[in-house]
């Protein structure tokens, strides 16, 4: 089919919602502050082809450095998919990452597409819902008394990528963290969505701190939802997950051009979003 006139352009932080809104219409669930953050984490990273004045297609690649990007909010509105545009929309944000390493958290229906792009299965990422609420545990600090510099150099390693941009936006969010003989033990962020709360990201170097840091970031919320999303390899994380009485409701298949990344997953017990890793 002719793209010629598909217009494919880049959003500005106003019509950032505009692909939050489709994404929450596929089940998403986006989070309430995303847009802002997104757009300064790379405010070229996200893509909207036109169809004259009307948005047909978006898709968000978005770049940390040189090294790597992230591909995600892939939608192509329902009654213009099957036309071609969103292939058309694949091919822009490929071009805009070039030769780096590309992630994505892909549904897992379309898993042989990616790999038609280059991309090799690395793991499945599945989501857990679960009912918030109970008691706040010892031995947990707010996140926001921990120095920056020491949750970007721990987050860092966890992530693969330095994401400084990124964080000082996401951690406003607010958090809490595990601190012992001043050394960081793990950290959580947990946020509002437009269905309940997400806990993204959730870091720790051993299970009874990811179960403490869990505990504190939903103490606060008796009776409502929250959604945590643990990498499948990990077995204690999922253990967490189900000991908690979440339940799995979908699963995504993270995949990367150039190769896994090697990330240390026995640490990371929920990662932090689907739309930028």
């Amino acid at each position: 089919m002719n793209h010629v006139s598909l217009d494919i352009i880049t959003l500005t932080r106003e019509e950032m919602g505009l692909p939050l809104d489709w994404a929450t219409a596929e089940g998403w669930n986006p989070g309430l502050g995303d847009g802002d953050i997104f757009h300064n984490t790379d405010p070229g990273g996200f893509l909207v082809g036109r169809l004259g004045e009307e948005a047909v297609a978006v898709i968000s690649a978005v770049t940390y450095d040189e090294a790597f990007g992230f591909i995600g909010l892939y939608i192509v509105k329902p009654e213009y998919r099957g036309r071609g545009y969103g292939m058309a929309m694949w091919r822009a944000a490929l071009a805009r990452l070039g030769s780096r390493n590309i992630g994505l958290d892909g549904v897992l229906a379309h898993q042989e597409d990616y790999r038609r792009s280059g991309f090799v299965w690395a793991h499945g990422n599945l989501r857990y819902r679960g009912v918030g609420g109970g008691e706040m545990p010892t031995g947990v600090v707010e996140l926001e008394t921990v120095p920056f510099g020491q949750v970007v150099a721990y987050d860092s390693a966890l992530f693969g990528q330095r994401r400084e941009t990124f964080l000082r936006g996401w951690l406003r969010h607010g958090g809490k963290a595990v601190i012992k003989d001043d050394r960081l033990l793990g950290y959580g962020v947990i946020r509002p969505c437009r269905h309940g709360y997400k806990i993204a990201p959730l870091f720790a170097d051993d299970p009874e701190t990811a179960e403490r840091l869990l505990r504190a970031l939903v103490a606060g919320l008796s009776g409502q939802v929250f959604f945590l999303d643990p990498p499948r390899p990990h077995d204690m994380a999922l253990a967490l997950a189900e000991r908690y009485g979440m339940t799995p409701v979908f699963e995504t298949a993270r995949m990367y051009t150039r190769g896994d990344p090697g990330l240390p997953l026995q640490r990371i017990y929920g990662i932090t979003s689907f739309e930028l890793g």
